[in-house]
């Protein structure tokens, strides 16, 4: 029995202890502070760090090509020298010998060819003395044979006289071959005239090349000789002299890491600094960047060459630089503090979207519109009041300035389409595109028809933002539609096919709008242009169809077509500029990430947020105009940068981050 009693009393502790220990720990859960800050709104720079070495554009190196024991040492350091200007002398005496020697033997080959054209001359003697007793003696036999015809001598005589010319043929042919002989020895004697001849403006070379020149006008940087020293020439010349050819333009040969060189391209401005000069700042341009990788202990860096004027002569070569590139600037941007993307709340996490969305929402969001200005998604995505609706009526009746009988036929507009939207999602796949356009029609229309003149040139230039979306039918729509106050049948006045689009649409948007206004497109080409935004909506909008995974690629081929018929539109001049925005537009990614807000409620919420450049203490916060988050997430909105219990705070201990890596933007 007591034995009992023990066990349960052993127990009751146990269940006590453990109880009281799940208290101390979720009172010290809770009892947590925030640190906080403000999401301000400002100008971001993104930057690329890094550090080189200054050079000059041209440096050439001056060697030697004999060996020998340098005797002159005409020039020293900082030497200012011509082209042609003698540097060093190597002692000739050695090369003088050879070229005496290599002069004798050109001598006796030259006597050797007078001695074969005079054998020649010699057999070419002794071939007429032989023609000369050939004839002598064919005359001899003719005589003889005539003799002997008439009966007068007997045969045997002028069988004698026919082997006599038979001995004097081949003995002229005997003499013929030695002139060929003299002859081929002559050649061989020129030829030998020739290669010494050849050995002796070698050896003539090389003691030209004891004299040490200078190849370019410049200024000798580097020394590598003392007079008197002994160079070898091998394999590889031996490095007397550095010559910079201009030190008034020069270079930074930077070190660019290879999550950095993406971003960089030729023409961006740059600027440095020095060891030397502190406190200076010192401006360059980008006129290279080398393909060449260098790999040293795993880490790739790629040269980056940053070319600048040195006038006044106070860099010099080899000094470390510290090199700073502006990747990207925007202006008038909300801004959070990178330290509130490092905080994370156990418990606390963003609210769910919902799960399920409309085809057409779910294409606005996978097709990466980036903000691009439309009433139709946002309807439809939202049917209900409020949301991405409330946020697009928002948008017209303050960048419009509508009047309140305006305001009140926005909303009997909205009230009356909103049925027509909802039943798009009733019709099936292949017929969904054509009537969203066609209920997208009808609506602009209705919308353009209880606006002013002004106001419709302002709507007119907002629906030509949407890149994803029917710009040309929306833009015929309006222009069908009737004037406020007018009849049916009046034609509106005319809007520009220039007309920019406002900034906040998004990347995509702002793209747009930098194509027509930096390249000056006319109206013809603008009219093109988003002709082909508009051509490409059905397109992204199948992008919701493809595999989550495979979604990025295919959007990002659509893109690369969409810029390549935009580039078919453009004259010659205005192509390589459009080259140059594309490579900016490339550069401008943006990534996801996670804030927590401190509300009224003094409870922090969480949001996932997009995030644009950094410019390493505080990053761009990319809220649209659609956001459902964008009356939350905006400039005096209190963020969390960390996270400290109260526990902690009073015993001294130090403040806990969470270990995150460093953003890649």
């Amino acid at each position: 029995m007591n034995k009992r009693i023990l066990i349960g009393a052993s127990v009751a502790l146990a269940v006590a202890a453990a109880g009281y220990v799940w208290w101390i720990q979720k009172s010290a859960a809770e009892a947590v502070e925030y640190r906080t800050a403000k999401i301000e709104r400002g100008t971001l720079q993104a930057t690329v760090a890094a550090s080189g070495t200054v050079n000059p554009v041209a440096l050439v190196t001056v060697g030697t090509q004999v060996s020998g024991q340098i005797k002159e040492l005409l020039v020293d350091f900082n030497s200012e020298v011509k082209a042609g200007q003698l540097l060093a002398r190597i002692d000739p005496e050695t090369f003088e010998y050879r070229v005496r020697s290599a002069q004798a033997d050109v001598d006796a080959v030259r006597a050797a060819v007078l001695t074969a054209q005079a054998n020649v001359l010699a057999v070419q003697t002794q071939v007429s003395r032989a023609q000369v007793d050939l004839d002598e003696a064919r005359r001899d036999f003719e005589r003889k044979q005539s003799l002997v015809e008439k009966g007068f001598i007997a045969q045997s005589e002028a069988d004698k006289a026919r082997a006599l010319v038979n001995t004097s043929t081949e003995a002229l042919k005997a003499v013929q071959a030695q002139v060929g002989v003299a002859q081929a020895q002559v050649k061989s004697a020129l030829a030998n005239v020739a290669q010494r001849e050849a050995t002796l403006a070698q050896a003539r070379i090389d003691l030209e090349r004891t004299r040490i020149t200078s190849p370019v006008n410049g200024i000798v940087i580097k020394r590598a000789i003392e007079s008197g020293q002994t160079v070898a020439a091998s394999l590889q010349a031996p490095e007397l002299f550095v010559i910079a050819k201009n030190l008034r333009d020069m270079q930074v040969d930077a070190s660019i890491d290879e999550s950095d060189v993406g971003r960089l391209r030729v023409g961006q401005k740059a600027t440095f600094t020095v060891d030397a000069f502190p406190g200076q700042t010192f401006e360059g341009d980008i006129r290279q960047v080398r393909k060449a990788a260098t790999n040293v202990a795993n880490v790739v860096t790629y040269i980056a060459v940053v070319g600048f004027s040195n006038d006044a002569g106070r860099l010099l070569p080899g000094m470390t630089a510290n090199v700073r590139v502006v990747t990207d600037v925007r202006d008038n941007v909300l801004k959070v503090p990178n330290s509130a993307l490092r905080v994370r709340i156990a418990g606390i996490e963003p609210a769910a979207a919902p799960a399920a969305a409309p085809a057409s929402a779910a294409s606005a969001t996978s097709t990466g519109d980036a903000g691009g200005w439309t009433w139709l998604s946002q309807a439809v995505a939202q049917a209900a009041p409020g949301g991405g609706l409330a946020a697009q009526r928002e948008r017209l009746v303050g960048e419009l300035q509508l009047s309140t009988e305006q305001q009140g036929k926005l909303d009997a507009i909205s009230a009356e389409m909103r049925p027509q939207f909802q039943a798009l999602r009733d019709l099936p796949e292949d017929q969904r595109a054509a009537g969203r356009d066609k209920v997208m029609a009808e609506m602009r229309v209705r919308i353009a028809a209880m606006l002013t003149p002004e106001q419709r040139t302002q709507y007119t230039a907002m629906q030509a933002g949407a890149p994803a979306r029917d710009a040309s039918q929306g833009a015929a729509a309006v222009a069908q539609a009737p004037k406020a106050g007018t009849s049916a049948g009046a034609t509106p006045a005319p809007v520009p096919a220039t007309a920019p689009v406002p900034a906040s649409g998004g990347p995509a948007t702002e793209f747009r709008n930098r194509v027509v206004s930096e390249l000056k497109l006319n109206a013809q080409q603008t009219a093109q242009v988003d002709a082909i935004y508009a051509e490409s909506r059905p397109k992204f909008m199948a992008l919701r169809d493809v595999a989550p995974e495979e979604r990025a690629k295919a959007r990002d081929r659509l893109t690369s077509d969409i810029r390549a018929r935009i580039a078919d539109v453009l004259t010659p001049e205005q192509k390589p500029q459009f080259a140059t925005l594309v490579a900016e537009a490339a550069s401008r990614t943006s990534t996801r990430g996670r804030i927590y807000l401190m509300m009224e409620d003094s409870k922090p919420k969480a949001f996932n947020v997009r995030l644009g450049i950094t410019d390493g203490t505080s990053t761009e916060l990319i809220v649209g105009p659609g956001n459902a988050d964008a009356a939350v997430l905006k400039e005096g909105a209190t963020v969390i940068v960390g996270v400290q219990s109260q526990m902690a705070a009073k015993s001294g201990a130090p403040k806990s981050a969470v270990p995150t890596p460093r953003l890649s933007f």
